[in-house]
């Protein structure tokens, strides 16, 4: 850890110089600019006044914050191809997420298997050709360029209605795929 470096960045973010810093802790500018170099290492007493001057506490200073990723790129698609259904799952591991999207691709008269009823929400939106959402005993039909949003409290399933493939976006949380 860059405990310095770590301090400086608490120090500008609060505006104050380290002279300031000094003076709210009793030492030297001196003293805070080797900190800051990590030419020197304070006490605990010492670090915890200055964090305590910077709003601080070493249980936060010491948190390891982890980077969130945040994009992700095509070659971390998991791709999975299964009669006619053509499955990415476009964020690895979105099961331990609260949504879980996937980009669906289903050959001419191909469908997804028949979920069973469970809690959540479902939404998609067709990229290309058409579908049929069948919820239960209905069957509600989507084209290019609309969405569909649904509970989950009925079996379920999407069908293409499409001549040719047809795309979509599917959206479920808690995810279920």
């Amino acid at each position: 850890m860059d405990l310095g470096g770590k301090i400086k960045q608490m120090r500008n973010q609060l505006g104050l110089t380290q002279e300031e810093l000094a003076d709210r802790c009793e030492l030297t500018k001196g003293y805070i600019s080797q900190l800051e170099n990590n030419l020197n290492s304070p006490s605990i007493a010492t670090l915890t006044d200055i964090l305590s001057a910077l709003g601080s506490n070493l249980a936060e200073f010491f948190q390891e914050e982890t980077e969130e990723k945040v994009v992700f790129s095509k070659e971390e698609f998991i791709e999975k191809d299964s009669d006619g259904v053509r499955w990415n799952w476009l964020i690895p591991n979105a099961q331990k997420n609260m949504m879980e999207p996937v980009l669906v691709e289903l050959s001419e008269n191909a469908s997804t298997a028949s979920d069973v009823a469970h809690d959540g929400e479902e939404f998609g939106y067709v990229l290309e050709g058409k579908i049929a959402i069948v919820l239960g005993n209905k069957r509600h039909i989507c084209k290019k360029g609309e969405a569909f949003y649904y509970s989950a409290s009925k079996p379920h399933s999407i069908l293409n209605r499409n001549r040719g493939n047809s795309k979509f976006l599917w959206v479920s949380t808690p995810p279920t795929f």
